[in-house]
């Protein structure tokens, strides 16, 4: 059903036939065009147009011009006719210090830095809260000597009671000052005193050490036993210089090489309370000479330092593990650079740093009895009974009450498990008989790695005691 008017068009939506000829889009007005500037009644007005115009195609009857009137028609508004936006009206009618809110974060960032200042400078006079400390020793190495004075070089051949495989020696190319630095530098032994049999080493009167086998050594080509293979260094201020409480500052370069084990450390010039460990030990910096890969604990490879008290009432109860730490030289190895190895040690605390106090190593308390720290058994494993050596002094820093001497040294090797069994192609075994030949037989695999860094470098050594 459709009707047909000449002067407009009136059709259902419904009625499938509609006109052959419809409004084509070129005669309908342009819906993007912008209309004649028209006031605010006639956009009213416009809309109610809409409305009715949109009733009607949901009747579904509708004229063709009527169509035209429900397109979308756009008004340019005057700028001036626009009101504010509230926001942009608030923005302008709010005070300077609302404008400048980014002071806000400036004045908390600021603040936060003073406060991380003035907690550096605390912990830093903290640190130092042990009382005053009198320099007693400042050697640079100027003199291009060390002085007999001070200074002690060991030797000796029966491995300090760790099964080194060094022999501590005084000859000029293994421990000398060159440059305004204290070398110690390790190397091999001579081949034939190693290798022919019966070859003797003995030290007589220059001997440093006390047991016959700290001063006598011999090779056995049919038991396998050998003289130490390697000649080191071991240095130490016992006879110069001790402190009892004080600061230790030793600024050094650690050796790189394969199985070397260099030591910046103190002993007591007395042993007050029985033999080691009973009367204390101080490692202010131990590391190793393998590289970064070697991970074996405690500590690694050269990219790792520990710091530890040893203390105990017999040696094999050594309790170290309860005053141990370690620290990382992040993303290098000690063996790069100078680093100052440090100790602080008062009747109340012993801690150690890394280049500054806030870098620190290892703290210790002196907060309970060592005896009562170690809860040892009231017999050791043969059923003896266990006393306490520390007993009588009525101090909680005993056995670390006395005066005690910096050692600096590069062992090498050992059976006491420092280098694990199996741990980074180790060429020994702890429990072997021949230990010291199985060493020496891979030293084409360890010695070329101690040719470019392999020796201790000394730049400076101070020491303080408490006034």
């Amino acid at each position: 059903m459709s009707h047909y008017i000449s002067s407009s068009t009136t059709y259902s939506i419904a009625d499938s036939h509609a006109p052959s000829t419809p409004v084509t889009p070129l005669e309908r007005p342009n819906p993007f065009e912008s209309p004649s500037r028209s006031s605010a009644n006639s956009w009213i007005e416009g809309t109610r147009q809409h409305e009715q115009g949109s009733a009607k195609l949901k009747s579904g009857v509708v004229e063709v011009a009527e169509v035209r009137n429900l397109y979308f028609r756009s008004r340019r508004i005057k700028k001036e006719d626009l009101e504010s936006p509230k926001a942009l009206q608030s923005s302008r009618n709010r005070s300077v210090f609302q404008k400048q809110t980014w002071l806000i974060p400036c004045l908390g960032i600021f603040v936060g830095i003073c406060i991380t200042g003035v907690l550096i400078y605390l912990g830093l006079q903290s640190q130092h809260a042990g009382g005053k400390f009198c320099p007693i020793l400042d050697e640079d190495f100027s003199s291009g000597r060390l002085s007999p004075n001070i200074w002690t070089i060991e030797q000796q051949v029966g491995g300090y009671g760790n099964g080194a495989f060094d022999q501590t020696t005084d000859d000029a190319d293994v421990v000398f000052v060159d440059g305004g630095l204290l070398h110690i530098k390790p190397g091999l032994q001579d081949q034939k005193v190693v290798e022919t049999d019966g070859a003797t080493i003995d030290l007589g009167s220059s001997c440093t050490g006390t047991a016959f086998f700290d001063c006598f050594a011999h090779t056995n080509v049919t038991n396998g036993t050998i003289v130490p293979p390697v000649r080191s260094g071991r240095v130490n201020t016992k006879k110069g210089v001790s402190i009892k409480y004080g600061r230790v500052e030793v600024t050094a370069k650690m050796p790189k090489g394969d199985w070397l084990w260099p030591a910046i450390w103190m002993l007591p010039v007395d042993d007050a309370y029985g033999s080691w460990p009973a009367s204390g030990e101080i490692d202010i910096a131990e590391t190793r000479g393998n590289n970064y890969s070697y991970n074996a604990g405690p500590g690694g490879g050269n990219d790792m330092v520990t710091s530890a008290l040893h203390w105990g009432p017999e040696s094999k109860m050594d309790s170290y593990l309860q005053t141990w730490n370690q620290l990382s030289a992040l993303h290098s190895e000690f063996g790069d650079k100078f680093h100052t190895f440090g100790l602080e040690w008062t009747d109340r605390y012993i801690y150690t740093y890394v280049d500054s106090v806030l870098l620190q190593v290892l703290y210790v308390p002196f907060t309970q009895r060592f005896w009562d720290r170690g809860h040892y058994p009231a017999s050791n494993a043969n059923g003896t009974s266990l006393l306490d050596p520390w007993s009588t002094t009525g101090r909680l820093s005993t056995p670390f009450d006395q005066r005690f001497y910096l050692i600096l040294n590069v062992a090498v090797g050992g059976t006491n498990g420092y280098f694990k069994d199996s741990a980074g192609s180790k060429p020994w075994a702890d429990a072997s008989p021949i230990a010291r030949k199985e060493f020496w037989q891979a030293r084409d695999q360890w010695f070329p790695t101690w040719q470019k860094n392999g020796d201790m470098q000394v730049k400076s050594v101070k020491m303080w005691e408490k006034c």
